[in-house]
């Protein structure tokens, strides 16, 4: 039996009690739950080049230095709905993560210029059961 798409992609949200974090080969992302009725005024996130800070209604949620280095001008924050997610949105970052996904499973293989088309969501076709 073969691994779940996200141990195999690298792609393995870790739970916290504030919320889920998870990473894929260039960027990392950290979603929070926030109570009912939380406006933007109401967040504050400080993203520097070694260190995090996230502050939620003035009660500090989370804190700390990064294991590496980021570009902190290149950090972005968003408050959702867990009801207003974009559909095309969700398309664009399924067909993101398929192609990391082969460019992992095959490194000789540049997929760089590749654009995906038919089944891709959930992680693509599974082949795992094919015979090699």
């Amino acid at each position: 039996m073969s691994a779940p798409f996200e141990e195999r992609s690298g792609v393995v949200p870790c739970g916290t009690p504030w919320g889920q974090w998870y990473q894929t080969l260039e960027e990392v992302f950290i979603e929070v739950q926030v109570p009912p009725g939380t406006r933007a005024q109401d967040v504050r996130c400080d993203l520097q080049s070694r260190h995090v800070a996230l502050a939620v209604g003035g009660r500090e949620i989370l804190k700390g230095k990064l294991f590496d280095s980021t570009i902190a001008d290149e950090g972005t924050w968003t408050l959702e709905s867990e009801y207003a997610a974009d559909p095309w949105v969700q398309d664009q970052m399924q067909r993101k993560l398929t192609l990391e996904r082969f460019q992992k499973e095959n490194p000789g293989f540049d997929f760089s210029g590749a654009e995906i088309s038919g089944n891709y969501t959930k992680g693509g076709p599974d082949f795992s059961n094919l015979e090699k």
